[in-house]
């Protein structure tokens, strides 16, 4: 998959900070990736550690945007590369998310993110940062808010209230499920908090998460185990 800025892992914290904030200054905010449910193929992303052996799982799942059938899986096994900092952890985890993206014959139409997007203390979580190396439309779907307050959504399936750092609105809370607690939803680049949202409802069925997180979820695991 081409790449529009190299990946590069950092020295220490403070060189991951740098870049962060260098590459944030390229995160585009606009609907120019597809519209939600648009035909095409949506990629979930997602990894699981093995910390005693100091290995990382990524899977890469395309899934069809019209069925939400499987159409491709990939994974990549690597070494941790980088220590545990919040709010760095995208350089833990980039390099084999990478790899994964790179063994799918299928070029995504959206990237979604077991993670943030500009739903982060420096506005360049995972979504934001893969976004920006590849120039993929990408979005970021977390289970927990991170460090952000929100109000609690009404409890019906699509309600939503912002995210806020102050009075900013880096993402949403959307309610999937009528009475299931929100996920909360941020987008990373090439799209806006409301296409974030439609595209988390459009990937959302029978469980809170969508299908694109379970399923990448679920095979990055495996291929841990398989490692």
């Amino acid at each position: 998959m081409p790449r529009h800025h190299p990946h590069t892992t950092p020295a220490d914290a403070a060189e991951a900070e740098a870049i962060q904030l260098r590459l944030r200054r390229r995160v585009r905010l606009d609907d120019s990736g597809p519209a939600p449910g648009a035909p095409g193929t949506v990629v979930g992303v997602d990894v699981a550690y093995d910390d005693g052996r100091g290995i990382v799982a990524a899977a890469a799942v395309a899934l069809d945007t019209a069925t939400l059938a499987v159409v491709e899986e990939a994974t990549a096994v690597g070494r941790v590369t980088f220590p545990y900092v919040p709010g760095l952890l995208a350089f833990r985890e980039l390099p084999a998310v990478l790899d994964a993206l790179d063994r799918l014959r299928h070029t995504p139409g959206l990237v979604v993110c077991d993670g943030y997007g500009i739903a982060h203390p420096r506005r360049f979580g995972l979504a934001s940062h893969l976004g920006v190396l590849t120039d993929l439309p990408a979005i970021g779907v977390a289970k927990n808010p991170f460090v952000f307050r929100h109000e609690p959504p009404a409890p019906h399936r699509g309600a939503h209230t912002p995210l806020l750092d102050g009075a900013e609105e880096v993402g949403r809370a959307l309610r999937t499920r009528d009475g299931v607690k929100p996920v909360f939803v941020s987008p990373g680049h090439r799209t806006t908090c409301a296409s974030a949202c439609a595209h988390t409802l459009h990937l959302t069925g029978a469980y809170r998460l969508p299908e694109t997180t379970r399923r990448a979820d679920r095979l990055c695991r495996e291929a841990l185990r398989a490692a």
